[in-house]
């Protein structure tokens, strides 16, 4: 894959309907709606060659236009609680190449998990080529965590022993990484036959552990307003609209 200029276009899933939060994909964040803040990344990144929304909603379909977005209208039966992103995903791949597009692989942005830099979306491409990946995602580093599980009523440590905890130096230096689902880059071929996003070689790029929360609550939401407008937001311009 080394040498292979890639065709990637960004898939931005964005149901209506969130029992959680209603409205969170359009919700105000940090000055405009919380989904143009992955369209503008996305837009940015370099080897993105189109950006498209996929959704059932009206006013997500009307915001994602007026921030530069393509819009992929998914039918009722890929829209429910039970949908899997991949049903969404191989959809809206089908209406960009029968509106006359070419791609090999789909950049899957997740508007719910903002705290993301442009930065990090060039060096996934450039990690994705260099390593020949199949598919990749974001993900933190988890070395500061001390795992358990528990099983009824036994609880057993993961990822240390805790009757020999020691330093956490002195621990096996294998890394374990915190998916974000920031943002992940598949091979459309692949994720067509597995109908899963991660398959094949799969690669991880590495981003700061702040960046893994994600807005699931309104507790969620306002966690990540503070961090992306402390962290973040000066450093990326605001969302062009179309007309901008």
């Amino acid at each position: 894959m080394a040498g292979v200029r890639l065709n990637i276009h960004a898939i931005i899933p964005a149901r209506g309907g969130s029992k959680g939060l209603p409205g969170k994909n359009i919700t105000d964040f940090c000055g405009h709606p919380l989904l143009a803040w992955s369209i503008a990344c996305a837009r940015c990144c370099a080897a993105v060659r189109g950006v498209w929304v996929s959704t059932d909603d009206a006013d997500i379909a009307a915001v994602a236009r007026r921030y530069g977005a393509e819009v992929v209208d998914r039918p009722p039966e890929l829209s429910g609680d039970t949908a899997s992103s991949e049903s969404a995903l191989i959809h809206a791949a089908g209406e960009v190449e029968a509106r006359g597009f070419d791609p090999t692989h789909l950049m899957f942005l997740q508007a719910t998990s903002p705290l993301r830099e442009v930065a990090e979306l060039n060096a996934a491409v450039e990690t994705f080529q260099a390593r020949k990946f199949d598919s990749l995602f974001s993900a933190a580093p988890a070395e500061d965590f001390c795992i358990w599980r528990q099983r009824g009523e036994e609880l057993e440590s993961l990822n240390f022993d805790h009757r020999a905890r020691g330093r956490r130096q002195d621990r096996p230096d294998e890394p374990l990484w915190i998916e974000t689902g920031s943002f992940y880059l598949t091979d459309l071929e692949g994720l067509r036959r597995t109908r899963n996003r991660l398959h094949g070689r799969i690669g991880v790029q590495e981003v700061e552990p702040w960046k893994a929360f994600e807005i699931d609550s309104a507790d969620g939401l306002e966690l990540c307003r503070l961090l992306f407008a402390s962290k973040l937001q000066a450093s990326i311009p605001d969302p062009p609209t179309k007309h901008q």
